[in-house]
C-alpha cells in the first residue's frame, strides 16, 4: 500500500510504500477511495495539538471500500462504502462514556492522530467507529462530510434556535452547514478573511443573506455565531456582533489565543461554548438528514502524493470548499 506520512511535526509528509495491514479483531480494512483534507490535518502536521504517536498517517474524512474484516465483525459488509470519522474508539467505561458524551472521552483515540488515517491507499479501523454510506455515490463529495459536515453540524445544534446565525470562516464545514441552515429556513452570514471574494460569492451563491469580512458588522444582529476559523480573535467580534442572549461557538479542535475582551459584550446572558469532537449519535443523525437537504460539496481533487500541496493551499486559502485526496 501507499501512504504519506509524518516523521516530525512541522516537516513535509514522505510517500512511503508498506505492507497491506491485517484488521485486527473489530477492525476493518478499507481500501481508500477519498479522503478530504481538514484543517485539523494541518494542526496535526504543524504540531499544534498535544504531541501523538509518530510517525503518523494522516487524515479522518475517509470515504472506501471495505475489503478486509478482522474476528468478529459482522458488519459492514465486504464491498460496502462507508466513512471514517475523526472519532477513532472510545474506551466505553469512562463517566463520559457512560453520560452517553463519548465526544469527551477519558482515553480515546483519533483517526489521522493517534492511529493511522487516509491519506493512503488503504486504512485500518475499528469497524463500530465506521458508518455506512449507501446514500452517497460519489465518495470525492462525500469525503467532506466526515468531519466538515459533522463537526459544522455538532457546533450548528450547539447553536439551539437560532434564526440568524453568522459563520465565521467560510470553508469546508461552513460551506455544508450554511446549506442546512438553508434547507431549516435559518437566515445565514457569512464572514471571511479580508479581500476574499471568492469566498464571500460561494456563500452569497448558496443563499447567504450577507457577506463580508470578519471585522464588519453585520446589517442585523446575530442570534448566535459559529466559529469555523482557528482565529482567537473572532471571538470577542463575535460576540460584539450576536443579540442579548445569544451564543458563540467555536468549532475547531485549536484556535490561537483569545484576546483579552470587556465584560460588556458577554454581558446580557452571551454565551461561549467550544464543540469537542463528535458523538456517533452525531454522525448519524448528519448522514441521515444530508441526502434530504440536498447538501452539495465543492471540492478540488489531488492525487495522493500530493498531499503536501493540499495542505499548503489549505493553508493559504487558494481554494474554495474542501481539498480532496484521491489514491
Amino acid at each position: 500500500m501507499k501512504a504519506m506520512v509524518l516523521h516530525a511535526y512541522g516537516e513535509a509528509l514522505r510517500l512511503e510504500e508498506r505492507p497491506l495491514p491485517v484488521p485486527g479483531p473489530g477492525e476493518i480494512r478499507v481500501r481508500v477511495e477519498a479522503c478530504a483534507v481538514c484543517r485539523t490535518d494541518l494542526h496535526v502536521v504543524d504540531g499544534e495539538l498535544p504531541p501523538g504517536p509518530l510517525p503518523i498517517v494522516p487524515g479522518h474524512e475517509i470515504v472506501g471500500i471495505v475489503d478486509g474484516r478482522g474476528a468478529g465483525v459482522v458488519a459492514p459488509a465486504v464491498g460496502a462504502r462507508v466513512g471514517i470519522p475523526w472519532l477513532g474508539h472510545t474506551c466505553g467505561v469512562c463517566p463520559y462514556c457512560a453520560m452517553h458524551r463519548e465526544n469527551l472521552c477519558d482515553a480515546p483515540q483519533f483517526t489521522g492522530y493517534s492511529r493511522d488515517g487516509g491519506f493512503a491507499s488503504h486504512v485500518v479501523a475499528d469497524a463500530a467507529y465506521c458508518f455506512p454510506l449507501d446514500a452517497f455515490p460519489d465518495p470525492v463529495a462525500a469525503a467532506p462530510m466526515m468531519c466538515a459536515g459533522l463537526i459544522g453540524w455538532r457546533t450548528l445544534k450547539l447553536a439551539g434556535e437560532a434564526g440568524r446565525v453568522g459563520i465565521y470562516g467560510f470553508g469546508a464545514a461552513a460551506h455544508l452547514i450554511a446549506q442546512i441552515c438553508r434547507w431549516q429556513g435559518r437566515e445565514f452570514y457569512a464572514f471571511t478573511r479580508e479581500g476574499d471574494a471568492g469566498a464571500q460569492r460561494l456563500a452569497l451563491s448558496l443563499g447567504a443573506r450577507w457577506a463580508g469580512a470578519s471585522g464588519e458588522t453585520p446589517p442585523e444582529a446575530l442570534d448566535a455565531a459559529l466559529i469555523f476559523a482557528p482565529v482567537g480573535d473572532l471571538v470577542p467580534t463575535a460576540l460584539r456582533a450576536v443579540r442579548k442572549g445569544g451564543r458563540v461557538v467555536c468549532g475547531g479542535i485549536h484556535m490561537s489565543d483569545i484576546p483579552q475582551f470587556p465584560y460588556s459584550i458577554l454581558w446580557e446572558e452571551r454565551q461561549v461554548l467550544s464543540v469537542a469532537n463528535l458523538t456517533r449519535a452525531d454522525a448519524l443523525e448528519f448522514l441521515d438528514i444530508a441526502p434530504r437537504a440536498g447538501i452539495e460539496a465543492t471540492t478540488t481533487t489531488y492525487r495522493l502524493e500530493q498531499a503536501n500541496e493540499a495542505l499548503a493551499d489549505l493553508r493559504a486559502g487558494r481554494f474554495q470548499g474542501a481539498a480532496v485526496l484521491v489514491p
